[in-house]
C-alpha cells in the first residue's frame, strides 16, 4: 500500500515508518513532518536511502503543501500521528495544541475528503476518557472527559474526523492508546526522562506521590496494533489500543532506578500537575477481537530493552537534550521542589 505518514520523525510516527519499509508492507512511504523539538530524522537514519521512502518538511496546518502532496502521491491510507502530545507543554502554552491538533487535523481530513483517500487513521490517545475510579476500564463508548488542554485538543480531533466519516461517509478510523515506551522517545516523557537523569546521577523528579496508575504498551506493539487496524479495522470505529500493563509512576520509577543501580535518593518530589489524572486505564478487547491483535512485549523486558538502547546510544540523548530540551526543563521543574 502507498502510506502517508504525518509526525513520522516523532517517536510513534518513526517507530511506524520504519516498521511499514522494513516488513515491506509499504510500496510507497511519504513522511510528512513539521520537524519540530520532538521530531528528529535521525530516528530513520535506517530507512532515508530506501527508494519507496520520501519525506516532505512541512507543517499539517499548511493547507495548500498537503493538497499538493497527497494530489501528487494519492495514498492509499493517510495515518495522522502528528500532534503536539506534552501535557505539561499544553499547560505552560496552551495554543499550540489546539492548532496543531485540531486545525491540523481538519486540514488533513479536508484534503483526504477532497482527493477521495481510500483510508484515514487519526491516532489519539487514552488521556480524552480522563481519569478513570478503578475497577473500571474505558471501552470505546466510555464519557470522553478531558484534563488538560492536550487531551482536550484530542478530544476535540477525534470527534472530527468520526464527523467526516457520519457527515462525507469518509473511511476514518480512530485508535487510542495507552503511555507508548521504547527506544527514541523524547526525553520529556516518564520513562525516558527517569533512565536519562539515572545516568547522570541527577535528580528524578515525581509529580505529588507518584501513585498516578498509567497502563504502558510499547511502541512496536503499537505500531503493529496500527497497522491490524488498517487492514482490518471498521470505518467509522474507535479501537482503544493498550498494553494491559497498569502501574503507578513511582513503581516504574523504583524499576528503572533498580535495573540501572542507582539510589531511590535520586527521586524529587516535585509539586503535582494542575488536573492531573490519578488513573488510565483501557480496554482492548475489541481491537483484539476484531483485528486479531495483541500486545507481546511484556513491560519489564520492553523496560530493560529500552533502558539498554539510552545506555548505547548516550550520543542520541545528548544531541535531543540540548537546547529547545533544556528550556522547557528548566521552565516546567524550576521551584516545584517540595
Amino acid at each position: 500500500m502507498k502510506v502517508f505518514v504525518t509526525g513520522g520523525a516523532g517517536f510513534i510516527g518513526s517507530a511506524f515508518v520504519r516498521m511499514m519499509l522494513g516488513a515491506t508492507s509499504a510500496t510507497r512511504l511519504i513522511n510528512f513532518d513539521k520537524l519540530t523539538y520532538a521530531g528528529n530524522l535521525e530516528n530513520l537514519a535506517s530507512v532515508a536511502n530506501d527508494p519507496r521512502y520520501r519525506f516532505v518538511q512541512g507543517d499539517i496546518c499548511d493547507a495548500n503543501l498537503v493538497n499538493e502532496v497527497v494530489e501528487a502521491e494519492r495514498p492509499d491510507v493517510i495515518v495522522n500521528f502528528a500532534a503536539e502530545s506534552h501535557v505539561d507543554r499544553s499547560i505552560l502554552s496552551p495554543t499550540p495544541v489546539f492548532e496543531t491538533n485540531l486545525r491540523g487535523t481538519f486540514t488533513l481530513l479536508e484534503a483526504a475528503r477532497t482527493h477521495k483517500t481510500p483510508r484515514f487513521l487519526h491516532v489519539s490517545t487514552d488521556e480524552v476518557y480522563g481519569s478513570i475510579d478503578a475497577p473500571h476500564d474505558a471501552d470505546e463508548n466510555y464519557p470522553l472527559k478531558a484534563s488538560s488542554p492536550y487531551s482536550a485538543s484530542k478530544a476535540g480531533s477525534d470527534l472530527l474526523a468520526l464527523s467526516y466519516f457520519v457527515t462525507y461517509k469518509m473511511p476514518v478510523t480512530v485508535t487510542r492508546a495507552s503511555n507508548n515506551y521504547g527506544p527514541f522517545q523524547f526525553p520529556e516523557k516518564l520513562i525516558p526522562l527517569m533512565i536519562s537523569n539515572a545516568f547522570e546521577d541527577k535528580a528524578l523528579p515525581i509529580y505529588g506521590d507518584g501513585m498516578q496508575i498509567r497502563d504502558w504498551l510499547y511502541v512496536d506493539d503499537h505500531c503493529r496494533a496500527i497497522l491490524a487496524v488498517i487492514e482490518r479495522g471498521r470505518e467509522g470505529e474507535v479501537y482503544n489500543i493498550g498494553g494491559s500493563r497498569s502501574l503507578p509512576n513511582v513503581d516504574v520509577v523504583h524499576k528503572i532506578l533498580d535495573a540501572v543501580g542507582k539510589p531511590y535518593s535520586l527521586m524529587q518530589t516535585v509539586t503535582d500537575r494542575p488536573g492531573h489524572d490519578r488513573r488510565y486505564a483501557l480496554s482492548s478487547e475489541k481491537v483484539m477481537r476484531e483485528t486479531g491483535w495483541a500486545a507481546s512485549q511484556r513491560f519489564e523486558e520492553g523496560l530493560k530493552a529500552t533502558i539498554d538502547w539510552y545506555r548505547q546510544n548516550a550520543a542520541w540523548v545528548a544531541r535531543v537534550k540540548s537546547g529547545e530540551y533544556q528550556r522547557y526543563y528548566e521552565n516546567n521543574y524550576a521551584n516545584r521542589a517540595v
